[in-house]
């Protein structure tokens, strides 16, 4: 197991290494000025303390998205679901910060239980119909945020909508509603917070307890966990539940701590963020933090060469895809993996 463990950090951080001289190499091919690009990229978002509380900023839905995701990818269920949560669940409680006054620090807590709330009775759809029918969690997930998108924005348009502005937007949030900045000079809020303490839970939940280890081996063999007694249906409802818990939480953290008013107009792409981090975790809590941060970081130093040189900004496209590739592929680096394994056999023998 441990020999395995650090074959898949070893492949992350090749993933990792191999997208960062990608990107050096698209900076070098799209800028006349490929040498100060390069240097933005890498080094620019650690130059203002503003730069870096915007790596923090972004790093906090992906925690959440990439907790979500990993309690899913560990029960061996692929379920991009959670980009459709953080939207429902935005939405949904944007009208408990808008219509309903309460005292701060009350409405924050019904709003945050609220979005959690609506996040496992989205999730429940697609679990319920995995563990009843087998049905391919992939495709009903994917499915189901196509219509959370359509659900969303009619109720968005319909009753939330703010007439005088000049985009689809809702009225304004309570300021009671609004989480508050912790970090004077950035927009760092109490979801970086609530966001460390779920990290901590889940990783107590998935390694120190009896629910966590049939997660675990339900997704490492079903067919072992079945035969040595575990309802593998409650752990698949366990495992979505878990997940939607996480992601609509992510969205009510999100959506009132970084705006002031529900301003999306599409899925916020988190889903599919989830998995990237997911997959660089190894599906560990604790490296999501870690995963997260970094995919910040990358997002922030091209943002910052976007604005700053003549780099566009679509690379940071390509640099998601090329680590998801990479991360998910499993030939990356076999032939190393084999050497290892044959290695471990032969000094096995020698001994």
């Amino acid at each position: 197991m441990t020999g395995e463990r650090s074959f898949n950090i070893i492949r992350a951080g090749a993933a990792l290494l191999t997208a960062f001289l990608s990107a050096f190499l698209i900076i070098a091919l799209c800028s006349a000025e490929p040498l100060l690009s390069i240097r933005t990229f890498a080094l620019g978002p650690f130059t203002r303390g503003r730069y870096i509380g915007n790596i923090v900023e972004l790093a906090i839905p992906l925690v959440f998205s990439g907790l979500a995701t990993s309690v899913l990818f560990k029960a061996s269920l692929f379920n991009l679901g959670s980009e459709g949560v953080f939207f429902i669940s935005g939405v949904l409680i944007s009208t408990i910060a808008i219509f309903t006054p309460m005292p701060a620090g009350i409405h924050q807590t019904v709003i945050i239980l609220t979005g959690a709330s609506v996040g496992v009775a989205v999730m429940l759809i697609p679990g319920w119909l995995k563990a009843k029918y087998d049905a391919s969690e992939l495709v009903t997930s994917l499915m189901l945020n196509s219509i959370l998108l359509g659900l969303g924005t009619y109720l968005l348009s319909r009753f939330l909508r703010d007439n005088s502005s000049g985009a689809l937007m809702s009225f304004r949030f309570e300021p009671t509603a609004l989480l508050p900045r912790i970090i004077p000079g950035t927009r760092i809020h109490l979801g970086l917070v609530i966001a460390l303490l779920c990290v901590a839970a889940v990783h107590f939940f998935m390694f120190k307890t009896k629910w966590g280890y049939e997660i675990r081996m339900t997704g490492a063999n079903k067919e072992f966990a079945v035969y040595s007694g575990m309802n593998t249906f409650k752990v698949i409802i366990l495992a979505h539940i878990i997940a939607g818990i996480l992601a609509g939480m992510g969205g009510a953290v999100q959506v009132t701590g970084m705006h002031r008013r529900f301003e999306w107009n599409s899925l916020p792409g988190y889903g599919f963020d989830g998995a990237i981090i997911a997959m660089l975790a190894n599906n560990n809590p604790i490296g999501v933090l870690g995963a997260a941060l970094f995919v910040a970081y990358l997002r922030t130093g091209a943002d910052m060469v976007a604005r700053l040189s003549d780099v566009p900004t679509e690379m940071i496209s390509i640099l998601n895809a090329i680590i998801l590739l990479l991360v998910s592929a499993e030939r990356f680096l076999h032939r190393y993996r084999q050497r290892r394994i044959e290695k471990g056999v032969t000094d096995g023998r020698a001994g």
